[in-house]
């Protein structure tokens, strides 16, 4: 097995201990990863806040020359990379080939964005201005469905900025952010990023250390809230992307075909593991059967297997936790609804679930009021525009939406009703670094990406003066 190290200051090192890191399509530990203690969780962040000062007095111009540099070291080894991710996190190696050139495309954006000073007000005598400057030493929590990219996202905007961070990566698939981490010690002057690993032990350590000016987490909504909690001692920062129920809203002038296509895609991508994912599909009920007919199809012909087989369309459950409690759902769905696809879960090593679809069912089952984070899909008859706005609305979470039409004008006023903090419009899964990433109610705080992505890493101060007369003085 492969030897992995921290990343504490300039230094690759061990942990205090270790643990394994299980292939999902295996159940069989591949690697071992170290394990960091409180003494070096409080090293990694004496190390970030001894790095802040000479970090932050670079320019943009300086912080976005190592950022590229540590987008083309990303980028120069790929396929290391996208093997790595299949076999911690399960996805098929495209899948993991695309998250890692998404990683440096992120990286790369971020270094091309800037902040400059504004001026607010320039009138008789008087002049308002707001700079910005960076908040010092940043925490990325980050979740194990996609390690590598939700990474990016919080590092790229925490460097540029002028910050230093301490990432924790999930425990479940931490390697690739500590291959990572190989890159960046070749590459960033000591301190300006470190990596520490857990078990889920030094979570709350680290988002309430009084070292850290700031916490970006993603993750579920329960273990966002713990992290908020925190935090609030000492009124750190956070940015929080937490869970959603993603609806899809299929009007009646979409060809069924075309729409259980693309419903298809965005519910079933990584095995459905995405934050974003379509979590429930509305489909007006004169073409609700045929849309039925159809996804059951597509979900039938997908071949689920180990993500390093050629030819898998569907990988595994990423961990145990998440396999059982998906298994869970499904059960109860088939004794409330039909499973017109998949549903049958062979006992074969791996945590490897069929993408299921599941019609007839009420609101009010848990597959349709909870988010199942996986490969299974209710699907929703609706009459009306506005009932069918009413029950997507229905939810705590609001992170993302989908709407389906083929008249433009009607689809954007449904979108324009959809209580989250992302709709789109005959696309899935269009995230942009140079577009802000929003959750509503319960699914975040703050954003990600974007202008107010950089924002979010920073200090807005106003400076507001007048002129003395001259006659005065």
């Amino acid at each position: 097995m492969r030897d992995f190290k921290m990343l504490i200051g300039e230094a690759l090192v061990e942990g205090a201990s270790s643990f394994d890191v299980i292939n999902p399509a295996t159940e069989e530990p591949f690697a071992s990863c170290p394990k960091a203690d409180e003494a070096q969780l409080d090293a990694a962040v004496a190390a970030a806040r001894t790095a802040f000062p000479a970090w932050a007095a670079k320019s943009f111009e300086d912080r976005a020359a190592y950022i590229l540099r540590l987008a083309d070291a990303l980028e120069a080894r790929i396929e290391e990379f996208a093997r790595l991710l299949t076999a911690e996190q399960g996805k098929p190696l495209d899948q993991a080939a695309y998250e890692v050139g998404g990683s440096a495309y992120v990286l790369r954006a971020f270094a091309g964005m800037r902040i400059a000073d504004k001026i607010l007000r320039e009138h008789d005598g008087n002049l308002v201005t707001e700079h910005r400057t960076p908040l010092g030493v940043c925490v990325a929590i980050t979740p194990w469905n996609f390690p590598l990219v939700l990474l990016m996202n919080k590092l790229g905007p925490c460097l540029v900025t002028g910050n230093t961070m301490v990432a924790k990566p999930a425990p479940t698939t931490p390697l690739t952010t500590l291959l990572f981490g190989e890159l960046a010690a070749e590459i960033l002057p000591p301190g300006v990023f470190n990596i520490i690993c857990d078990q889920n032990d030094l979570g709350a350590l680290l988002s309430s250390h009084p070292g850290v000016d700031k916490v970006a987490f993603t993750g579920s909504t329960a273990t966002g809230s713990k992290v908020m909690a925190s935090a609030a001692n000492s009124i750190k920062r956070v940015t929080l992307e937490l869970g959603g129920n993603d609806a899809a809203i299929v009007l009646d002038d979409v060809p069924a075909k075309l729409a259980a296509e693309k419903v298809y895609h965005g519910a079933m991508t990584n095995a459905g593991q995405i934050c974003v994912a379509v979590k429930r599909a509305f489909v007006h009920e004169s073409i609700y059967d045929d849309f039925c007919d159809e996804i059951a199809q597509l979900a039938d012909a997908a071949i689920v297997d180990d993500g390093a087989k050629q030819g898998t369309t569907i990988g595994p459950i990423q961990n145990k936790m998440q396999f059982e409690r998906v298994k869970a759902l499904i059960e109860d769905a088939s004794q409330r609804g039909k499973v017109v696809a998949g549903g049958a879960i062979s006992d074969r090593p791996g945590y490897f679930i069929p993408p299921t679809i599941v019609r007839d069912l009420d609101d009010s089952a848990p597959l349709v009021r909870e988010e199942q984070f996986g490969p299974v899909l209710p699907v929703l008859k609706y009459s009306s525009i506005d009932e069918v706005i009413a029950r997507a609305n229905d939810s705590e979470f609001g992170l993302a939406g989908t709407v389906w039409g083929v008249d433009f004008d009607r689809a954007l006023a449904v979108a324009r009703q959809i209580d989250s903090g992302t709709v789109w419009v005959n696309q899935n899964l269009a995230i942009d670094p140079a577009l802000p990433f929003r959750g509503s109610k319960q699914s975040g705080v703050g954003a990600e990406l974007g202008e107010a992505g950089l924002f979010e890493y920073t200090q807005a101060h106003v400076v507001n003066a007048v002129r003395l007369l001259e006659a005065a003085v």
